[in-house]
């Protein structure tokens, strides 16, 4: 079986998306909605200290056969937890919250047309196994649609588009720049930035960055409040739970994206914890394990770093990862 393949720079990942129907997308635009725990909240000041916290993520990493990359930040307090957080490491998928938040705000700047009907074609099609790929010719498409495969299902034929219609990678890192990000950089279909592809693949980023991309969207200073709330319920809606999500409660409201290439995995979510909001950010590369199944050391190491934030941050609110994760059923 064929898992992935690379193509002008650009990973595909396919083994994943057999799981994947073209039924699933309405269920996928509904899920992720936010409840609210029964559990009685742990006040900050009686969680472990953010020592503990850095401790126990340091044994999950322990042994791990690649470079691991870790960021994790209260954004109530500002403790912060720091593995290599300002290394550079392939992004894989995570490059699609920022062609997002730039496309978002060309459609804020009303430069782009949230209604307009768009026209896809096979010449679009991306290598793989994309939801948007088995559309008929000529099929119209919507913005909103667009967005919607790109950020649940992650899907490439769709990202590319949305890429384009961002402004394309020049557009996007301009954006980013402006932000002040100056690590997390798009590379594929960027001209003057094909050494970087060779060397990354389609993006480039630290887990700090990353994990700052989802504070700010947060904090609704990403693009405007409009555009921010718009971000936020799109990336509560991850079709992939089977890593980070599944490490926490389902009645937890998280933001995420995942990002999967054959030698890195990695993985980004903004919590609400109980008593205190957290952002969290794994990225790893030149990994040795670099099968496709949930036991990869990588999925792994996702979810045990995710178990152990939601330990610290909601002690009272225990979540065993096995519950509607990848052991189910």
């Amino acid at each position: 079986m064929t898992f992935s393949c690379r193509d002008r720079g650009e990973f595909v990942l396919l083994g994943r998306w057999r799981r994947v129907l073209p039924t699933l997308l309405g269920l996928v635009l509904v899920a992720g909605c936010a409840s609210v725990s029964s559990e009685t909240p742990t006040p900050v000041s009686m969680r472990p200290s953010i020592a503990s916290l850095r401790g126990a993520i340091e044994r999950d990493v322990a042994g791990f056969d690649g470079v691991v990359g870790v960021y994790v930040r209260d954004l109530t307090t500002g403790d912060e937890v720091a593995i290599r957080a300002d290394e550079t490491f392939p992004t894989a998928s995570l490059v699609k919250v920022p062609i997002l938040l730039k496309l978002l705000q060309r459609v804020d700047a009303k430069e782009v047309s949230w209604t307009e009907p768009l026209v896809y074609t096979k010449a679009r099609l991306y290598p793989g196994e994309d939801l948007l790929a088995r559309f008929e010719d000529k099929q119209k498409v919507a913005l909103h649609e667009l967005i919607a495969l790109m950020e649940s299902l992650s899907d490439n034929t769709a990202s590319l588009w949305c890429q384009e219609i961002a402004g394309g990678g020049i557009a996007i890192n301009a954006w980013l720049s402006e932000k002040g990000f100056s690590s997390t950089r798009v590379n594929s279909r960027t001209p003057g930035r094909e050494k970087d592809r060779e060397a990354w693949g389609w993006g480039q980023t630290t887990p700090r960055e990353m994990a700052e991309l989802l504070a700010l969207v947060r904090a609704r200073k990403a693009v405007s409040a409009g555009a921010d709330a718009y971000a936020e319920r799109v990336l509560s809606r991850s079709w992939w739970t089977d890593e980070a999500l599944s490490s926490l409660p389902p009645h937890v409201h998280a933001m995420s994206k995942q990002g999967a290439v054959n030698a890195s995995r990695s993985e980004v979510v903004l919590v609400d914890a109980p008593t205190a909001a957290f952002v969290l950010c794994v990225i790893t590369k030149k990994q040795k394990d670099q099968s496709w199944e949930p036991g990869n050391a990588g999925f792994r190491l996702v979810r045990a770093v995710t178990a152990s934030c939601w330990a610290h941050f909601a002690p009272s609110d225990p979540h065993p990862p096995a519950l509607g994760g990848p052991t189910w059923p």
